[in-house]
């Protein structure tokens, strides 16, 4: 999956495809979560906060590391 490189304090990358949504964390962790539709990746993106965002996801969304 193509991810795209984010400013955040904890976040690397995220991509996107297939309602799964892909993140790669500063210390090299990767998760994929699941049913993630593409709105909610838009808003994702587009949050003031993504470690807050991604937290609100990760109650919502089953996910496993890659």
């Amino acid at each position: 999956m193509q991810r795209q490189f984010v400013s955040s304090g904890r976040i690397r990358s995220v991509g996107w495809s297939d309602n799964t949504l892909e993140v790669e964390f500063k210390d090299g962790a990767v998760y994929q979560y699941h049913g993630v539709s593409e709105s909610e990746y838009q808003a994702f993106i587009r949050s003031g906060s993504l470690g807050s965002a991604l937290s609100r996801l990760d109650k919502i969304h089953p996910y496993n590391s890659v």
